[in-house]
């Protein structure tokens, strides 16, 4: 896990594991739209998630190209852009992919305003 808004594409034409910008016609948007939850959340929007194990991973204002980030060829984000016209941006919301119950009320503050601004620009 970490913590950034992912947007397409999530796979480049090269299928180089990591580093490549796949921009899709719409990349202003999405830009927007993943921007707009990670500002208003009070980790992502540092670009600095500070994973155990990946603590040098970094993203600039919280949000990351999915290629650039690393590729995933046949992603489902992609599919549904390509083929359903549908906007959709990956939200990797902690660290942890399973987060102790003792946590969620945590996760639910850190997401709660970011949810809400983004349902307002959608």
């Amino acid at each position: 896990g970490s913590v950034v808004a992912s947007y397409p594409y999530d796979d480049s034409p090269t299928h180089k594991p990591t580093g490549v910008y796949s921009k899709s016609a719409d990349d202003e948007v999405f830009r927007y739209l993943a921007k707009a939850y990670a500002s208003n959340h009070p980790i992502m929007r540092t670009g600095t998630p500070n994973c155990p194990g990946e603590e040098g991973e970094t993203f600039q204002d919280g949000i990351t190209n999915g290629a650039q980030w690393y590729d995933v060829e046949g992603g489902m984000q992609d599919y549904n852009y390509v083929w359903a016209n549908c906007f959709e941006i990956t939200l990797e919301l902690t660290c942890c992919k399973y987060p102790p119950t003792s946590q969620l009320q945590q996760e639910w503050e850190n997401n709660r305003e970011s949810l809400l601004a983004f349902i307002e620009k959608v």
